[in-house]
């Protein structure tokens, strides 16, 4: 961006009153201090007509967003063509309302700053464009009904989470199961996961536990996630089911 400014003949503060920003914003961009929000961007990338230089870099800045110990996976997701997860405890980040994902960052142990959790709840938000971006991936959620259940953030939070799975319902790349709590035993016990396929068709694993995330590459390894996440999805209730479980759920708030 700095060079985009001085080619166009302006200083920070000239970039500045050009785009709505302060002059300490562009400062800060343009030192990597500060990841741009997409918005600045698009406001820079007219100001200065980079052709989509910047706007194509954005991907690149918002995946700096993101805590360090998933960035690798996000790579592979970002291109992935079929992505399916389980999840016991939380509503998976590709689901999230901006309110659940910042209460859930808000609440981190130790205390993140207000910066961090301003990036981090942008990058959380912005790999939701999965769920829409063409060509379509396929996408299976499992999540637990204790996980719906988990009052994260205050009752509005929740229930607006709640309204947000049910239209995320409707997507028809999108497949939402809930595992119920009745259920008993299941291979879903162990924790969390995600089997994902490249647009290469490698398939990778993927598991996270107290910020610490690995991506799987052994085949066997991958293999076996795959064979229990076909044995959830039998165990879960299925699409229709599941969508008026949570109907239920909005009922009784």
């Amino acid at each position: 961006m700095q060079y985009l400014r001085k080619r166009a003949g302006l200083n920070q503060q000239q970039l500045g009153d050009a785009v709505g920003y302060s002059l300490e914003q562009v400062a800060s961009v343009e030192q990597g201090r500060r990841p741009a929000k997409a918005a600045f961007t698009a406001a820079a990338e007219r100001a200065l007509e980079a052709g989509g230089v910047l706007e194509a870099l954005q991907g690149e800045v918002d995946r700096a967003k993101l805590p360090r110990f998933f960035r690798n996976f996000a790579l592979f997701e970002a291109d992935a063509v079929s992505r399916f997860s389980y999840d016991p405890l939380l509503v998976p980040g590709l689901l999230q309302t901006e309110a659940y994902a910042r209460a859930l960052f808000a609440g981190h142990c130790p205390p993140l700053s207000e910066e961090i959790i301003d990036q981090h709840t942008e990058a959380r938000l912005s790999r939701q464009k999965l769920l829409t971006r063409a060509p379509l991936a396929e996408l299976s959620f499992i999540i637990s009904e204790e996980a719906l259940r988990n009052p994260v953030g205050d009752a509005a939070v929740v229930r607006g989470q709640w309204q947000h799975l049910l239209g995320v319902c409707a997507l028809r790349n999108v497949e939402v199961q809930v595992m119920p709590a009745a259920c008993g035993f299941h291979s879903g016990l162990n924790g969390p996961f995600v089997v994902l396929e490249t647009k290469e068709h490698q398939h990778l694993g993927y598991i996270e536990s107290q910020e610490v995330g690995c991506v799987v590459h052994d085949p066997a390894e991958v293999s076996a996630f795959g064979l229990r996440y076909g044995k959830l999805r039998s165990q879960a209730l299925n699409g229709v089911e599941s969508a008026r479980l949570i109907e239920r759920l909005v009922g009784e708030t």
